[in-house]
């Protein structure tokens, strides 16, 4: 299964022709913790697409993975090195031309693959599929995993909130790249139990305000290469549950419907 950069122009073109799923990854370029690189959520971002892509392949809907967004609105890790934010507007706007453009070409359906939760950042995905939905008449497959829906099937740090490079994200990262994983600092690392969910709805402005002074919340040591958690607890991959739920038809007839909640 080949990504859609690694395509050709006459073979994006026949892709398209023939009903194309596109998922896009998004994630963010900021801190998280002194043991996981910045790129954590365009990592679980990936990887969470490209399962979803070989599950629907292997059903018969045609699904390749896109670039992946490396910078969003990232404003509440700031205050450390190498984060990197843009603004909500040119969020919005990105995301908005990337699937105008696909749906332009021919596209069957564009899903959303996001790993980074600032509630700006979810904003302004979301202001970008109302601006495509009103130009285009056309839906976009948004499974936010911070609706119960999604968030039930995931781990109870992340269901508590204090999941910023914690056991959670830290699990994910040991599954998809664990050569970038700092093993000797992740185990020696407190717990941080701040659910950073609740603290910005209390008002803090940054991960400092709301006590993660290293930049990650939850408990990193607990952190479990996550297929052999996926194997012990019986569950599909994050990435393919969540897509899977979201682009996959439900009728014969189906074309671009989408339960996009």
């Amino acid at each position: 299964m080949a990504d859609f950069q690694s395509l050709t122009w006459k073979e994006a073109r026949e892709a398209t022709k023939r009903g194309l799923v596109a998922i896009l990854p998004i994630g963010s370029t900021e801190a998280h913790g002194p043991h996981l690189p910045l790129a954590t959520d365009v990592i679980i971002s990936e990887e969470m697409s490209r399962r979803a892509a070989a599950k629907l392949n292997a059903r018969g809907i045609e699904a390749l993975v896109l670039p992946p967004l490396a910078y969003s609105v990232t404003d509440f890790s700031s205050d450390f090195a190498g984060t990197i934010s843009i603004k909500q507007e040119t969020a919005a706007a990105l995301i908005r031309d990337i699937c105008v453009s696909l749906y332009s070409q021919g596209a069957r359906l564009i899903a959303i693959a996001n790993s980074h939760l600032e509630p700006q950042h979810v904003a302004s995905i979301n202001e970008a599929i109302d601006m495509v939905k009103k130009e285009t008449g056309l839906a976009v497959a948004f499974p936010d995993k911070r609706r119960r829906r999604w968030a039930e099937t995931l781990t109870e740090e992340f269901r508590r909130g204090d999941c910023h490079a914690g056991s959670y994200e830290t699990s994910l990262v040991m599954a998809a790249r664990p050569e970038l994983v700092h093993e000797q600092l992740r185990r020696q690392l407190e717990p941080v139990p701040i659910s950073i969910a609740e603290r910005i709805r209390e008002g803090a402005r940054s991960f400092t305000d709301a006590g993660g002074t290293q930049a990650y919340f939850g408990d990193p040591r607990r952190a479990i290469e996550y297929d052999r958690y996926r194997r012990r607890r019986g569950a599909c991959s994050t990435g393919a549950q969540l897509h899977l739920r979201g682009v996959a038809p439900t009728t014969p007839g189906y074309e671009r419907r989408v339960d996009a909640g």
